[in-house]
């Protein structure tokens, strides 16, 4: 049984249509394939190298699990936990620095990104180990499957370069190295402006409000002047673009049709993608409404899954610890 696992970021209020279409249903969906252990976390710790409010990160945190808890996640199968509550990840991550050059975590794209724009005094140390926390985050679970993007493959690297120095000093197999399942075609959803989506332009849809926010929401939507009775190109519109990866192929063909006989303006192409959104995830949107409105509910599964973990945490730990005598 090969295991797997993701980190799930809790920086945003709540996983917007992006963030759902191209990681949290995917991911679901790996998870039920026969012969996989999955484990998924809500990366809190990971998240305080932005934010430094406690209610803020709270709220984010519980508004993620709601988010992947309301899709489906099975609990039960799955180890599904808030990286906060597994201390061992932090001890892991002190002897893990212990094993990492400086000049590595220079070449970090995470601090390199960041320290073209900023001057050092304003980078704080936790995104300058941003990639050990993260390889404690894998190797505490002898994780040998790592779905991720293509711009998180140089941590992966990194990863496996801090388990084999160690495994190397100690001439056995302290941790399984771990191998990355890189997503070559990661689904790019349009935002309101055409630009991919995401918190930082503040073009993303959040289905999960209100149906009166959400009409507001999609009505943001930049179309261009096409007069009502013209005929338009679909393939060029973002309400088309976001309605054809959510309907069928016959509701995107009929669609489609509308948009070239005229007639039919940009208004009425919103219109239609708010009904489908409200259609196509009515019930999700209610159990993250339940979920949210009930969080001790969120904080059981959190809970559940933390002693899961920890069982594993726990053996990894002894392993190294033992090897430093500590």
């Amino acid at each position: 049984m090969a295991r797997i696992l993701t980190g799930i970021q809790s920086t945003g209020k709540k996983p917007h249509l992006g963030n759902l279409l191209g990681a949290i249903q995917p991911a679901i969906e790996l998870s039920l394939e026969s012969g996989h252990e999955a484990f998924f976390f809500i990366a809190n710790l990971h998240s305080i190298t932005a934010i430094k409010n406690g209610a803020e990160l709270k709220e984010n945190t519980l508004a993620a699990a709601a988010a992947w808890l309301a899709f489906g996640l099975n609990t039960e199968k799955n180890t599904f936990y808030r990286q906060s509550d597994i201390p061992e990840v932090c001890e892991l991550m002190w002897y893990l620095n212990c094993f990492t050059p400086i000049p590595m975590l220079e070449n970090a794209h995470s601090y390199k990104d960041k320290s073209e724009n900023l001057s050092k005094d304003k980078i704080n140390t936790g995104l300058f180990t941003y990639p050990v926390l993260m390889a404690a985050d894998i190797l505490l679970y002898d994780a040998e499957i790592i779905p991720v993007g293509k711009d998180q493959k140089q941590h992966l690297e990194i990863t496996r370069d801090i388990a084999n120095a160690v495994n190397h000093k100690f001439g056995k197999e302290i941790f399984v190295l771990p191998t990355a399942k890189i997503k070559e075609e990661v689904m790019t959803v349009p935002g309101t402006d055409g630009r991919k989506m995401s918190k930082s332009y503040n073009n993303y849809i959040d289905i999960f409000q209100s149906d009166k926010d959400l009409k507001k929401n999609i009505n943001q939507i930049i179309t261009d002047s096409t007069p009502l009775e013209d005929s338009k190109d679909a393939d060029s519109c973002t309400v088309f673009k976001i309605y054809s990866l959510l309907a069928t192929q016959t509701q995107t063909a009929e669609l489609k049709a509308k948009y070239k006989a005229g007639n039919y303006g940009f208004g009425h192409a919103k219109s239609e993608l708010l009904a489908l959104i409200i259609d196509k995830y009515s019930a999700e949107r209610a159990k993250y409404e339940e979920f949210i409105k009930n969080p001790e509910l969120i904080e059981l599964e959190l809970k559940k899954g933390a002693e899961k973990a920890r069982k594993i945490a726990s053996q990894t730990l002894a392993r190294i610890r033992v090897e430093l005598g500590v």
